[in-house]
């Protein structure tokens, strides 16, 4: 009797931590869904994404490469200097 127990509880605990992550992971998407590309805004090898000099997120070269983004909340680009929303011709 004491072996149903230990599965049944264990059976239990699992269910219910696989769907807080269940819960987690659809909060996280929703979250990503109000975010927009900031670009000229990054600072030196802080950029999220490739650019037009490079294929791999944190390798831009300078702080404000035009063509270098970050992830931000919506609204929060065109509150900063030098932000943009707009890729640069030729991304």
């Amino acid at each position: 009797m004491k072996n149903v127990n230990t599965v049944v509880t264990t059976a239990l605990a699992t269910l219910i931590a696989m769907g807080s992550l269940g819960l987690q992971s659809e909060a996280f998407a929703a979250d990503k869904q109000d975010m927009e590309k900031c670009y000229g805004v990054a600072k030196a090898g802080n950029n999220d994404c490739k650019t037009l000099s490079n294929a791999c997120a944190g390798h831009s070269t300078a702080d404000g490469q035009k063509d270098a983004f970050i992830a931000l909340p919506s609204g929060t680009c065109e509150r900063i200097v030098g932000g943009s929303t707009q890729a640069p011709a030729g991304n």
